[in-house]
């Protein structure tokens, strides 16, 4: 690796090979929707045809592989929160939620403001021009009730 590229890996920060597994499991699970195809299947395209250099990738299999496990809990779980019939919500807004909603009922190891400030800048980076508005009061509203001690003690 050059030196250039050396240093700015070295500088980058700790926290970037899994916003990096956050992108690429948003690009799998897009494409899964899109297709229904297998987690494992997904899984094997994606690290066949991605650079996952810089990547956490076990944490990316992971989500993958949670969410499609978890569909129809995590589903469920944002329903209460979601202010718009369901073909309101349109396919990528859908995949943003599913993983932020993954990790706040499945990874508490996370804190939940991190991922909601992850899942709004995935809905920056990925989605319509208010979506990341959307996605940040309905994840907001599950953490609420998802984590009402920790949401409660940062208020």
């Amino acid at each position: 690796m050059p030196a250039k590229r050396r240093a700015s890996r070295a500088s980058e920060s700790p926290f970037e090979p899994r916003r990096r597994a956050r992108r690429r499991a948003l690009q799998a699970l897009y494409q899964w929707q899109l297709n229904d195809d297998s987690a494992a299947s997904i899984i094997h395209q994606f690290t066949e045809e991605q650079n996952f250099e810089g990547v956490d990738q076990a944490y990316f299999e992971t989500l993958v592989r949670e969410v499609v496990a978890h569909r129809d809990s995590l589903d469920e779980a944002l329903a209460p929160f979601v202010q718009r019939a369901d073909a309101g919500v349109d396919q990528m807004e859908r995949v943003v939620l599913r993983l932020g909603a993954l990790e706040l009922l499945h990874h508490p190891e996370t804190p939940y403001r991190v991922v909601i400030d992850e899942a709004v800048e995935l809905a920056h980076r990925f989605g319509a021009e208010k979506a990341h508005t959307f996605i940040n009061g309905v994840l907001d509203r599950l953490a609420a009730s998802a984590r009402p001690r920790e949401h409660g003690a940062e208020r």
